[in-house]
């Protein structure tokens, strides 16, 4: 599990898992808009993978998801709890097997058998990061989707987990 080493770091933990809580009925109530934006994003980067993920203490949880069965995961091996930890920055995985940083995550090791993946880290007006909007496949790619585009829907969840 990804935490903050420092003092500083884990009170900056602490107020950012607060963000998460106040966020949690929001999210809950505007599922259906969230849908939509990931539908937009599988589209926009043609992926059969996209979600609203939300990192709480121990788990990554599907706020909105296309094409994903599963309603959360262990935050331990969750790539967006990785996102979340340059709030702002993308992260971008052309082929997650070659890259040891995440070969050996469940979902690339093993089924699903994650390839590509690209995060635009969710942050809250006060700075914190919540979790990503993710596209994801299980073919490698060359290039990485349109960035800019996927940072649009990413503002557009920002604010409706923002309230």
């Amino acid at each position: 599990m990804q935490h903050f080493e420092s003092r500083d770091g884990a009170a900056l933990e602490l107020r950012r898992q607060m963000a998460v809580d106040a966020a949690r009925k929001t999210t809950t109530e505007r599922e259906g808009e969230l849908k939509r934006i990931v539908e937009q994003a599988a589209a926009l980067a043609r992926t059969p993978i996209a979600s609203v993920s939300i990192i709480d203490r121990n788990r990554q949880w599907i706020a909105a998801g296309h094409g994903i069965d599963v309603t959360e995961t262990p935050r331990s091996s969750a790539i967006c709890d990785r996102v979340i930890l340059r709030p702002g920055e993308p992260l971008v995985i052309l082929d997650a097997r070659k890259d040891e940083r995440y070969a050996s995550f469940p979902t690339v090791a093993e089924a699903p058998f994650v390839r590509f993946y690209a995060g635009i880290p969710l942050v809250n007006r006060a700075g914190y990061a919540l979790g990503a909007l993710c596209v994801v496949d299980m073919v490698p790619r060359d290039e990485a989707p349109d960035l800019m585009a996927l940072g649009r829907l990413a503002r557009e969840a920002e604010r409706l987990i923002s309230g």
